[in-house]
């Protein structure tokens, strides 16, 4: 009796833990997005991202046909809005056949954006772009 009492004590013990660091990973997660996570000057970005965002704030014209087309935030790493609120648009890379990975993402009227995040790995994290 004992020594099951030690096993529940343990397994409690456990499950709590587990919870604390849950709970502790969620509340790290909502502050970065809060707080818009890590950010990049747009001199910055590499020279076809800057000719991107110039590209935006000037309404194009635009190589790829996807540029401009509404970006859903499945993957939630930005500021939770209405559906449309988002839009991507391609930043060249040098040497790719495609689109490549690289893209800004904006919020808000498209010629005048709310703010902009670049990713370099296709939606995997974003840098909130300080113009």
């Amino acid at each position: 009796m004992l020594c099951t009492q030690g096993f529940k004590a343990t397994g409690l013990k456990l499950v709590l833990t587990g919870l604390l660091i849950a709970a502790a990973s969620a509340l790290s997660l909502v502050h970065a997005k809060e707080s818009g996570g890590a950010s990049v000057a747009l001199a910055n970005l590499p020279v076809q991202g800057q000719q991107t965002y110039a590209l935006i704030l000037r309404g194009g014209p635009f190589e790829f046909e996807k540029d401009g087309v509404v970006f859903g935030n499945r993957e939630r790493l930005l500021p939770n809005h209405r559906r449309g609120y988002y839009r991507e648009y391609t930043v060249k890379t040098p040497g790719s056949r495609n689109r490549g990975q690289r893209r800004i993402v904006c919020g808000g009227v498209p010629q005048t954006p709310d703010t902009c995040y670049y990713t370099a790995d296709h939606y995997a994290s974003f840098r909130k772009i300080l113009p």
